[in-house]
């Protein structure tokens, strides 16, 4: 039997034994308050963020790819991360990678499971022929699942840079990573359900890994989505918005000009900025 009780995500919350006899208004605040705790726990471990995304940016402009691997929700929030880069910043899909135990069954319908298997975690990075111009982030919110230890030793043995983002500061994965992400998020509302707080610090993690990356390596110009995919009638519109505020000029003038340059954003600027 695995021994969880020094796991601070696994201990029981002594401000939320009476959760379940509160009314709801009181309820929901109280798990508001409890959630600030990931934000505060943020704040701990900025310079070890700021190292990661240098480390991701240098990779992007060396020909590498970021690959996020986790179990349950941590692999969730990783898949989601990487499913949005393409939409985003307009790259391809293979820049940013999100796996998850057990397999895209696993993003619908629990595989808690294949958690378990070093062995799947290392074959699975293994196979997919990383090299000393990429980065793993490791997540897992007990710093400890074998799934995700296996996956960042192959990383290592490939010669990437394995990066590490957990609720459980020193424990296996800070062992096994070249840069630490990992602060003490405390224990849930719910005791061991992992995807309320320690969840919602892995989400702001991720979301400035990826963003901030992509800044650095000129995906964003100023605050704008200069690379965002057209791809609906929609995001055409943002498109003519983002670049009619660049330019200075009319939204309409924009859409023009960007039908006729295949809806690049880049291209109008470097046409038409002044």
């Amino acid at each position: 039997m695995i021994k969880t009780d020094k796991i601070s995500t696994e201990k029981r919350n002594p401000n939320t034994t009476h959760i379940d006899k509160l009314p709801t208004a009181e309820m929901v605040k109280l798990m508001h308050t409890e959630s600030r705790r990931a934000f505060d726990a943020v704040d701990g471990v900025l310079p070890q963020v700021a190292l990661a995304v240098d480390k991701i940016a240098a990779a992007f402009d060396n020909g590498g790819h970021l690959y996020y691997i986790g179990a349950g929700t941590s692999g969730r929030l990783g898949v989601l991360d990487a499913s949005e880069c393409p939409p985003t910043f307009g790259v391809d899909p293979s820049l940013v990678v999100g796996i998850i135990a057990g397999g895209d069954k696993a993003l619908r319908r629990s595989s808690e499971g294949a958690e378990d298997s070093y062995e799947a975690g290392y074959e699975e990075i293994k196979q997919r022929g990383l090299t000393h111009n990429d980065v793993l982030v490791g997540i897992a919110a007990s710093g400890r699942t074998p799934y995700v230890l296996g996956a960042m030793a192959a990383a290592k043995e490939a010669g990437a840079a394995v990066c590490s983002v957990s609720s459980n500061p020193g424990g296996p994965l800070d062992q096994a990573a070249d840069i630490k992400i990992s602060a003490d998020t405390g224990p849930e509302v719910i005791t061991g359900s992992t995807r309320l707080k320690a969840g919602t610090y892995q989400k702001l993690i991720l979301n400035m890994l990826s963003t901030c990356a992509m800044i650095r390596v000129g995906r964003v110009y100023e605050n704008l989505m200069i690379c965002v995919n057209p791809s609906n009638d929609k995001l055409k519109a943002r498109c003519a918005n983002i670049t009619s505020q660049i330019l200075g000029i009319e939204a309409e003038q924009a859409y023009a000009l960007l039908e006729q340059n295949g809806f690049s954003i880049r291209t109008v600027i470097d046409k038409y900025k002044k």
